[in-house]
């Protein structure tokens, strides 16, 4: 039941529209046994029938003659179509109507998730794949709302037409009725069954799927890594796992669907074996005639297949909930970055950042990433950070923006406590450049203006020349207007890492962040980025993790960090001078890279 109440949560709003669908399918059962009840008149025609007709439904014996023959097929012909007509109208009205109020559900859905999503820390995304995320994004919420917009309203309007079918059933003769009524508890206790084995294979299965995405986007996206190894037989048979285990629920679900409805049919034929002995001994008896008995027939049989419909659908219903619950797990798992009950505004860096006596770790008992840093970053310096991978370098970029915080100690803004301050505001004041650039599958325009919605094609321009990204956009065939591909693809590396800086100049953030931003390019492309980060430094507070020589000497302060501590901190020549671990790793690293640099 907590599943529907929490469905409920999203439908709700449209109540107005699901009473007005309701209506329009109480009217399409009522003009269903509508067109059922003509059968008494109609048989009334085939037999000689004395001036009282057999009665019938909605009193429609009264409106049909007896005599002359072509009178009454003409009322019952015009009957037929006009109740047709009205059932067709409903059940149009009905369907429209529950498909909007799925469409919106889900649409409110998705939303709710969509911001949850957006508004969780990097942690949350460190505990979950992006296929996971997606696929509730996606085909979860895909299946609630095929379950709201076509599974519930089946399963409602079939449940009217059932209500109705049964009560023309009892009108004919409540004797016979409730022998039928025997059969009830038996189609119920085996519908339960079914479901619940459905439940457990349709889990099997939604999980299965999710399984095989992530094998399929890891083995595809890695595609010169499967080559390289030559690993295409073991990642063809880790995916042939999974889909033999899905395929195998999905067959078990598929029989167990398969044998439902026939069984059920099967128990109802045999009770109507057994209802023709009695229905006759009711004619014999003069409680009715044939017309009356063959409608009780026809009734009772038409109920068999809302029943069976009812089943099916019930089916589908608990595979979408169990889509369902993963959604609700997604959405129960909150792990947003804390924010101060009265935030304080942040301004633009006025004095420094300061860590005091900062320690960090990634979740993982016991495993600091950072111990004890202390360290200060003035404004309109530009600070680089040196050490080796895996020091603890990415890890503290991380903690400036309040991408995570901090375990122990404290980081100022100002002297203000990050925790304090308004996080959308202190987001803005920071633009990242960063090894692995990240571009939207767009246009160079909108990429560029992604810090900067609102951006001219002047501002634009400006911000492309700056970062020297200008020429080679003017020699595309579409200039700004060029899509770039999935995580640019369509780009070099170096056109790349230009957009990026362009991007990052129409932000027009006080706060810099460097992080090893021109480590995987070539010499010709390395020039012109070093060029385009020169134009963007100037004049703001930079935060450089960098392997390159050129960026490094020209920092004001350098730090070194070495297994999580700031081992050394000075600038270049200071540091060569103290022959400590900066030292070494000029020696190893940077001394190759002099030449470059004069």
């Amino acid at each position: 039941m907590g599943d529907y109440r929490r469905l409920l949560k999203y439908l709700r709003p449209h109540l107005f529209l699901f009473i007005a669908a309701m209506l329009a399918m109480l009217l399409t059962a009522l003009f269903e046994t509508a067109t059922g009840a003509l059968l008494v008149p109609l048989l009334n025609q085939f037999q000689e029938v004395d001036a009282n007709p057999s009665s019938t439904l909605f009193l429609l014996h009264k409106l049909i003659p007896l005599k002359p023959w072509f009178q009454a097929w003409l009322t019952i012909s015009a009957l037929l179509v006009l109740f047709t007509f009205l059932k067709g109208v409903g059940s149009y009205v009905s369907a429209y109507l529950m498909a909007r109020i799925g469409q919106s559900a889900v649409l409110a859905l998705r939303e709710e998730l969509y911001s949850h999503l957006l508004a969780q820390s990097a942690s949350f995304y460190g505990k979950h794949r992006t296929n996971f995320l997606v696929s509730r994004l996606v085909t979860s919420c895909a299946a609630i709302e095929l379950a709201v917009s076509a599974n519930v309203r089946d399963v409602l309007r079939e449940t009217c037409m059932l209500f109705f079918f049964i009560g023309a059933a009892f009108f004919y003769n409540w004797r016979l009725m409730l022998g039928a009524l025997v059969l009830g508890p038996i189609i119920g206790m085996l519908t339960s069954r079914f479901s619940r084995a459905l439940r457990k294979l349709a889990d099997v299965s939604i999980k299965g799927n999710q399984k095989l995405t992530d094998t399929a986007q890891e083995t595809l996206s890695n595609s010169t890594i499967v080559k390289a190894y030559s690993a295409e037989d073991h990642e063809k048979s880790r995916f042939s796992k999974v889909a033999r285990m899905i395929a195998e629920a999905n067959l078990s679900a598929g029989r167990i669907s398969a044998l439902s409805p026939p069984l059920i049919e099967l128990i109802g034929v045999l009770a109507m074996v057994v209802f023709f002995y009695f229905g006759l001994r009711e004619i014999n008896l003069g409680n009715m005639d044939a017309a009356q008995f063959f409608a009780f027939l026809f009734f009772l049989f038409r109920s068999y297949d809302p029943m069976r419909k009812i089943s099916r659908q019930h089916n589908e219903i608990t595979k979408a909930f169990a889509a369902a619950r993963d959604v609700w797990d997604v959405l129960d798992e909150d792990d947003r970055i804390p924010i101060d009950p009265d935030p304080v505004s942040v301004s633009r860096l006025s004095d420094c950042v300061k860590f005091e006596d900062v320690s960090f770790g990634y979740g993982l008992e016991g495993v600091s990433v950072l111990k004890n840093i202390s360290v200060e970053i003035k404004k309109g310096e530009t600070v680089a950070l040196v050490g080796e991978s895996g020091g603890g370098k990415s890890s503290l970029v991380k903690l400036i923006q309040r991408l995570y915080d901090p375990t122990e100690g404290s980081i100022l803004w100002d002297g203000t406590d990050l925790r304090r301050l308004e996080p959308s505001s202190f987001r803005k004041q920071f633009a990242l450049v960063s090894q692995e650039t990240v571009l939207f599958n767009e246009s160079i325009r909108y990429n560029i203006a992604y810090g900067n919605p609102s951006a001219s094609d002047k501002e634009i321009a400006e911000a492309a020349k700056v970062a020297f990204a200008d020429g080679f956009i003017e020699e595309l065939p579409d200039r700004y207007e060029t899509l770039v591909g999935e995580r640019g693809v369509l780009l070099s590396g170096g056109q790349r890492q230009r957009i990026a800086i362009a991007r990052a100049v129409l932000a027009n953030a006080p706060f810099l962040i460097l992080d090893e931003a021109t480590s995987a390019l070539d010499t010709e492309s390395e020039r012109f980025v070093q060029l385009a980060l020169e134009n963007l430094m100037r004049g703001r507070t930079s935060v450089v993790i960098a392997h390159r020589l050129s960026t490094i000497r020209k920092a004001d302060r350098i730090y070194v960090i070495d297994k999580g501590k700031i081992a050394e901190s000075g600038n270049h020549e200071e540091l060569l001078s103290a022959g400590g671990i900066y030292r070494k790793l000029y020696d190893l690293q940077f001394s190759e890279q002099e030449p470059i640099a004069e």
